[in-house]
């Protein structure tokens, strides 16, 4: 029970510290390239349905039927996105809340395999394992499918969902068995699990045209990827320096020693 509180512990702590770090950055850094990328997004009005066939009851007022149907403003590319103080206090709360849900959601799946590999780890141990974390999730997947900016051509949902899932678990894979394993062929099954999905190739959009500069869209990736890297670092670090005392090494665990005329 005591193992489990730790652990709990550990990823609760990790995730909040690496959660929060992440969203101040994110303000800084992404938050305004994504509100500039809105504004290359162009948004239309659905269309007018048609007016009924009926005709009104004598007397009654000639009212138009678009009054029961009115849109909002029409904006055009490269018109500013209007945001109340509501709106972007909203915005700010949505990303901190799922930052720290992933934060604490990682670093359960952190200590866990921090745990199972039952090797002795602390704070720069740790650094090591989140930035196998960020390998496996962020960075190796970026290489099919880059960070994203809304107006932004992609392919279905769905499909770039499970393409990154594949990538990352092949990718989480190869790194724990080159790490760990000591079977040659055991690391070569891994490796090719981790290029499979690469091999494969990530979904993509038929026409990648988009209204999004591509400098902007590059700004965009780096400072990700940027943010990303920080996040896993301070969250390996954090959960390495508070699973210290959980996972001991080999060489500390008492040994069974047969007493001298035991059978």
């Amino acid at each position: 029970m005591d193992l489990i509180r730790r652990l709990f512990t550990a990823a609760l702590v990790a995730g909040v510290l690496s959660g929060t770090a992440a969203s101040v950055v994110q303000q800084a850094t992404t938050v305004p390239l994504i509100l500039e990328a809105e504004k290359y997004e162009v948004v239309t009005p659905p269309p007018a349905t048609a007016a009924p066939t009926t005709a009104a009851p004598a007397g009654a007022p000639a009212a138009s039927h678009a009054e029961g149907h009115q849109h909002g403003p029409v904006r055009e590319i490269g018109e500013g996105v209007p945001v109340t103080l509501d709106e972007a206090m909203q915005r700010i709360g949505l990303t901190i809340a799922a930052n720290l849900i992933a934060g604490v959601a990682y670093a359960l799946l952190l200590a866990a395999a921090i745990l199972l590999a039952g090797r002795p780890v602390d704070a720069r141990r740790g650094l090591v394992w989140g930035m196998g974390g960020f390998v496996a999730v962020s960075l190796a997947p970026s290489f099919g499918l880059a960070p994203e900016l809304p107006g932004m051509a992609g392919a279905e949902l769905e499909l770039r969902q499970l393409w990154w899932l594949t990538a990352a678990a092949g990718a989480g894979v190869g790194i724990a068995a080159l790490a760990f394993a000591r079977n040659r062929l055991v690391i070569a099954v891994a490796v090719l699990a981790a290029a499979l999905p690469h091999l494969i190739g990530a979904p993509h959009p038929e026409s990648a045209e988009g209204a999004v500069p591509p400098e902007l869209a590059a700004r965009f990736v780096t400072a990700s990827l940027g943010s990303a890297a920080l996040f896993w670092a301070i969250l390996g670090s954090v959960c390495g320096w508070l699973m210290s005392g959980v996972v001991e090494p080999a060489e500390r665990q008492p040994a069974l020693r047969v007493q001298p005329g035991a059978r």
